[in-house]
């Protein structure tokens, strides 16, 4: 991995220190490139004769991101955002009353508030997985849950508030043994940790392009296993998801586009390919093993910080790195460190309530590392730091 081109290729990191990309990662200059070129066409020459004329390129991000989680290119839909993405799978599932959702600890605020709602409405039971020693989602305790009844296991991958990566892959094991579906919140993992669909074993995958993928906000991808995609009904169809076949009836699509709906971001879906490709060339394990290198190495030189403590959980650990400061409140750390052209974020018990009430915790710093990022530019966040705890 040639770091200094890859940085030279990324305009962006002669302007800040970024440690932001769990937020929104800097785009390589191809995927801004993409973006710009097909809106200042449509400018000149229309829209639907800007999206008739690339009808061909826009149909290959299909391809592209099938082979990147290998998936086959039905599997895949594209949608806005991953959160329109997971509601999209989530909603499509015909609950009953009784049926059981089994969840992880560290579950996003936007999913666990889905499940709540279907509680109000049908009744089901919204249970919690226990977490292992080491603050994972335990797989010995979720095969003591399982019975006939579980319609849904539904897990974050990676957490917005800790280092945690929970053992999707054999989660998916157990899910198989059972008539159940298996949804997986990627909106984190993708582009970052190594998405194999066939190994994880999922139903339904949702992902952001906005984050460890380096692409444009507004895009996002479900993939769904072609195996269910007869017994998921998608929450509202349109001309594109459905055809209107007589007065009186219509015929949905069989394959994932069915989540989709006409109208789309067509410069986005160009950025969303390139960034895929930009990010299969590098190679996804070699992206993944520098990325845990870099957030350990972060980890390490937190630790030794005075009145710093690293509050990160998992056997496995990985982006992104979450700590606290005695006597300092997380805006007060993301302010200062923004005066210094270093950007990062912070995380409250809103958006992961139940493992933050767990760990008596309300609010986290969170320093998300990526790729290009360097130790040189660890150890000046590090010094930084440590002038404004001083």
């Amino acid at each position: 991995m040639d770091i200094d081109k890859l940085r030279k290729e990324t305009p962006g990191t002669k302007n800040v220190l970024h440690f932001n990309n769990a937020g929104a990662s800097l785009m390589p200059r191809s995927v801004s490139d993409a973006v710009i070129n097909y809106q200042r066409e449509e400018s000149l020459w229309g829209g639907y004769e800007t999206a008739n004329k690339y009808r061909q390129s826009i149909n290959e991000t299909y391809d592209v991101i099938a082979n990147f989680i290998n998936a086959k290119p039905t599997e895949i839909a594209l949608i806005e955002n991953a959160t329109v993405a997971w509601n999209m799978a989530f909603w499509a599932i015909d609950f009953c009353e009784g049926d059981r959702i089994l969840t992880s600890k560290a579950e996003y605020a936007s999913n666990y508030i889905s499940y709540l709602k279907l509680k109000k409405e049908v009744s089901v039971k919204v249970e919690v997985i226990p977490s292992d020693n080491a603050g994972q989602t335990s797989v010995e305790a979720l095969e003591q849950l399982m019975d006939d009844r579980v319609k849904l296991i539904s897990i974050t991958h990676i957490p917005t508030n800790s280092g945690l990566v929970n053992p999707i892959e054999e989660i998916g094991e157990i899910a198989h043994s059972y008539s159940c579906l298996y949804l997986v919140d990627a909106c984190q993992s993708v582009g970052q940790y190594p998405i194999n669909v066939q190994k994880i074993g999922c139903d339904m995958l949702s992902a952001t392009g906005r984050k460890y993928l380096r692409g444009p906000r507004g895009t996002g991808f479900l993939y769904v296993n072609k195996d269910v995609l007869a017994d998921l009904t998608p929450p509202f169809v349109d001309l594109h998801a459905a055809e209107w076949t007589s007065s009186g009836d219509y015929k949905i699509r069989n394959d994932a586009r069915r989540f989709e709906n006409w109208e789309m971001n067509y410069a986005g879906i160009l950025g969303l390919k390139e960034a895929v490709s930009y990010a299969n060339t590098i190679g996804i394990t070699s992206i993944w093993n520098r990325i845990v290198g870099l957030a350990e190495e972060l980890r390490t030189k937190l630790i030794e910080l005075p009145n710093v403590t690293v509050q990160d959980i998992g056997k496995t650990k990985g982006g992104l790195v979450t700590f606290t400061v005695d006597g300092h409140s997380t805006n007060e750390i993301q302010k200062e460190l923004h005066k210094k052209g270093i950007n990062i974020s912070t995380s409250s018990i809103k958006s992961t309530r139940l493992d933050m009430e767990e760990r008596n915790l309300t609010e986290v710093v969170r320093a998300s590392i990526h790729y290009y990022n360097t130790r040189q530019e660890i150890e000046q966040f590090i010094i930084t730091l440590s002038t404004i705890l001083d």
